[in-house]
């Protein structure tokens, strides 16, 4: 297989270092682990009024990049990426069948950074 490639670059954050601020709300302490190089595809989405009339858009994408090792404390529950200056939240990393060729990485878009 060959390698792939890409046109994308993403970087994938975890919260490792929470902090408070000034009023007691925790905060992530986001730091950057890998920065990984591929193709982000759409997979469904909607855009809808919420019950207090704003405008909601709910998307779920796959990030699909060359196989990279990633640290053990890498997790979806405590991850992002950001791509393209927007944030998604991680919902599952995959390497498919555990073949270490590719890695499939579902997103869940949140927003800007």
């Amino acid at each position: 297989m060959n390698d792939i490639g890409g046109n994308m670059k993403a970087v994938l954050q975890t919260n490792s270092n929470p902090t408070t601020n000034a009023i007691g709300e925790s905060v992530p302490g986001w730091q950057d682990v890998q920065l990984l190089t591929g193709w982000l595809d759409l997979s469904g989405g909607d855009s809808h009024y919420n019950s207090y009339s704003a405008k909601v858009q709910e998307s779920t994408h796959i990030f699909i990049s060359k196989y990279v090792k990633l640290p053990d404390n890498v997790k979806a529950e405590n991850s992002r990426m950001l791509i393209d200056g927007l944030a998604y939240d991680v919902k599952l990393i995959d390497d498919p069948m555990n073949l270490h060729k590719h890695l499939e990485i579902y997103l869940s878009f949140t927003g800007g950074q």
